[in-house]
């Protein structure tokens, strides 16, 4: 069975495996209309809006910092993570968390080291199937995908379907282990290929062809996702890692999946492109409120507080990097007595900025309560 992006072959042991058609050759059979135009005109605004908007915010760094975190949960939630942000946010404070897998956790933290690992990659070595099995290696190291070849292609068939559903079972077979290397070959020159195509629709293409081909054992819808953002940096079109697709696609991950497979099986690849697009429109209008609700959020705080003392100022600064503290935190990177650092606790304590955390009488970890709250949004287990 054939269709205008690829076809379904028949392999030796009686299965059927979709080969997609080489990305250039798919471009050139997609089919636009007014929809498709005015969904990229207004996802290339928003992007620019966004990129525009983040620019110019006081600390961008802190703002980056916890949005990378967000989207390592949500995209690790979509492929069956249970781990919350007040988890990740527990273990990364030494804390035990509360009824979470520390396994699950350490999922979390991979992406975020793969991701942070990538963008820097990205300095010295461009977009290549090098940087995504260096990426994979790490996304996978110490966890429950530790033994299915990290940072390799794999050498076998793979198939997407329930959990414990064997090949006959599957929702979707992608092409032989000894096609990848073509096939993400293919991905690699259409990456550097020197052309006129709109790039959020390039983006959108590789992400769908790179989750067709699913070249590695485990992790592939994570590295699916990591690819937009560094492309995007890579070339250029967003100047800090702003953007993340993952909570738009686990508030719709019926959809996400569906949209994907029916490219496959009924030919709809401008559903998939539509449906990215929107997106990207989405995703860029949620980020502008959060960065502007955490803006708003210290502006209130410094205001609050400045009068008090200049250590309570640096507090807050300190706190939108580091939202679980303790009182020897504090100390440490104030440089302040163990006693002021206990009296600014109390001070944050009566006016609803931190909350004890550990019940404990001894070694008392707190939450900077509002921060942790904007954040949260769409990671709810």
């Amino acid at each position: 069975m054939e269709n205008r992006f690829g076809k379904y072959i028949n392999q030796p042991s009686g299965y059927k495996a979709y080969i997609p058609d080489n990305l250039s050759t798919a471009f050139s059979r997609i089919k636009r209309d007014e929809e498709m135009a005015v969904l990229l005109s207004d996802a290339d605004r928003s992007l620019a809006r966004l990129d525009g908007n983040t620019q110019i915010l006081p600390d961008i760094d802190f703002f980056i910092f916890m949005y990378m975190k967000k989207e390592a949960l949500l995209s690790s939630q979509i492929e069956g993570t249970q781990a919350s942000l007040q988890g990740v946010l527990e273990f990364e404070a030494d804390l035990t968390p509360k009824g979470e897998k520390v396994s699950q956790i350490k999922e979390v933290v991979n992406y975020q080291n793969a991701m942070n690992y990538g963008i820097e990659r990205l300095h010295n070595l461009p977009m290549s199937i090098r940087l995504i099995k260096e990426i994979h290696k790490i996304l996978l190291e110490d966890t429950r995908g530790n033994e299915r070849t990290p940072g390799e292609f794999r050498k076998s068939q793979n198939w997407i379907g329930p959990f414990g559903a064997g090949i006959d079972d599957a929702a979707y077979i992608p092409p032989p282990h000894h096609d990848v290397n073509n096939l993400m070959g293919d991905i690699e020159c259409f990456l550097h290929s020197s052309d006129t195509i709109p790039p959020l629709e390039k983006i959108a293409l590789i992400h769908y062809q790179f989750e067709t081909i699913h070249p590695f054992l485990d992790g592939n819808g994570r590295i699916g996702r990591l690819l937009i953002t560094f492309y995007l940096l890579w070339k250029k079109i967003l100047t800090s890692p702003v953007l993340y697709l993952s909570y738009y696609f686990k508030k719709n991950r019926q959809e996400y999946y569906e949209r994907l497979n029916c490219v496959r099986q009924k030919d709809d690849m401008e559903g998939w492109l539509k449906f990215f697009l929107k997106g990207i429109i989405e995703v860029c209008s949620d980020a502008s409120t959060a960065s502007r609700k955490i803006i708003a959020l210290k502006e209130k705080l410094i205001l609050k507080l400045s009068s008090i003392s200049i250590h309570s100022v640096k507090l807050i600064n300190y706190l939108f990097e580091m939202p679980f503290i303790n009182g020897k935190d504090i100390a440490e990177k104030l440089k302040v007595s163990r006693q002021t650092a206990l009296t600014l606790i109390k001070e944050f304590e009566k006016e609803g900025i931190l909350r004890e955390y550990t019940g404990k009488k001894r070694w008392k970890k707190y939450l900077f309560v509002e921060y942790v709250a904007i954040l949260k949004k769409g990671t709810e287990l």
